[in-house]
């Protein structure tokens, strides 16, 4: 019993840890995708590949769980996505939803510092929370919405640090940037986010469905909305210049990045807990900090400061409180147990 557990704690740290680099890369990668010299890609088609990687890499893990049987694999296929079409349809609502939220990010961090753009995205968590109460009618602690309101005034903090201070991307020749815009999209991404999340939490409760079939499910849906996204919004570019125009390998690495970040977030749910996915997300903040000192000239200033540490605080505190609530609860399960053992006794 003692090995299966240090198994699983040590899952639970491994998949932490790659939480956490995955955070602080991506946001950096996508910003300097954006930011290059040389061709620019058509965001909306990397958007379209990050999610036919995520629907290759879940029809490999679903045929896994099927014992590695091709008959059962497509039999399983068969009946959660064919035979059962309403399920099927639920999932259009967050498929289109998490379309959109990717496309909004890649705009966000193409007019927002790396660190900028990884503090204010932390607002994902006012608004899951929010979602959380009108959806699924959670009820949260006082302590609770005391860490989310600490959260709004870091990224508020973060902002104002940068309105005034930032003018160094034209000086190393990078394209304009329009801050609100950037702040905007990131807004819109961080609602958008919270919605699918907890619309896509409601779906996944009371079925026997696989997070792996889930994915599947939100991927094949997905790409007809990414198809035509890009050929709405983009189709002049993608027309004239071909799909893949400015791909290189760094532009593939940054779509199996994306597409693999989604996979891990299953895995870090699975094996750890909300406080340590506060404490993965806060450490990406930090590294995305120090490393956009060196890579993008960004100047560290004490209102910028201030707000991270406030944005940091307000993770822990959510997630510590959050921690408190599921120990209570195991332990009244415990106690529930220990009941019932002795009603057994003769």
């Amino acid at each position: 019993m003692c090995f299966n557990m240090n198994i699983h704690m040590n899952k639970k740290y491994i998949s932490l840890i790659i939480l956490t680099v995955q955070n602080a890369v991506l946001g950096l990668s996508m910003r300097y995708a954006r930011t290059r010299p040389g061709d620019i890609f058509v965001s909306s088609t990397a958007v379209l590949m990050s999610e036919v990687v995520k629907l290759i890499t879940c029809f490999v893990l679903v045929f896994n769980e099927e014992g590695k049987d091709l008959q059962r694999f497509f039999r399983t296929l068969h009946k959660t996505i064919i035979a059962n079409p309403i399920d099927t349809l639920k999932v259009c609502v967050p498929s289109l939803v998490y379309i959109v939220q990717n496309n909004l990010l890649y705009v966000s961090a193409s007019h927002l510092d790396a660190a900028t753009y990884q503090v204010t995205y932390q607002l994902k968590i006012l608004t899951t929370a929010m979602f959380a109460v009108i959806i699924l009618r959670k009820k949260l602690l006082c302590t609770q919405w005391s860490a989310l309101m600490i959260l709004v005034i870091g990224i508020v903090l973060v902002q104002l640090a940068q309105t005034v201070t930032d003018n160094s991307t034209e000086d190393i020749g990078q394209p304009e940037q329009n801050r609100m815009f950037g702040l905007w999209a990131a807004l819109g991404a961080c609602f958008l986010s919270g919605f699918a999340g907890i619309y896509f939490e409601k779906i996944l409760k009371g079925d026997e469905i696989s997070v792996w079939m889930r994915n599947v499910q939100l991927s094949l849906l997905s790409i007809p909305f990414g198809i035509v996204t890009c050929f709405v919004n983009d189709g002049g570019k993608i027309f004239a210049n071909g799909f893949f125009h400015g791909y290189n390998i760094f532009i593939w690495y940054l779509i199996l990045l994306q597409a693999g970040g989604g996979l891990i977030v299953a895995v870090v749910v699975k094996y750890a807990d909300n406080i340590l996915k506060g404490f993965a997300t806060s450490l990406a903040i930090i590294i995305s900090c120090i490393a956009s000192m060196y890579i993008f000239h960004f100047h560290l200033t004490l209102k910028f400061t201030v707000g991270a540490a406030l944005v940091i605080t307000s993770i822990f505190m959510y997630g510590y409180n959050s921690k408190n609530t599921s120990t209570t609860q195991k332990q009244a399960n415990f106690t529930q147990c220990q009941s019932d053992d002795e009603k057994l006794l003769p």
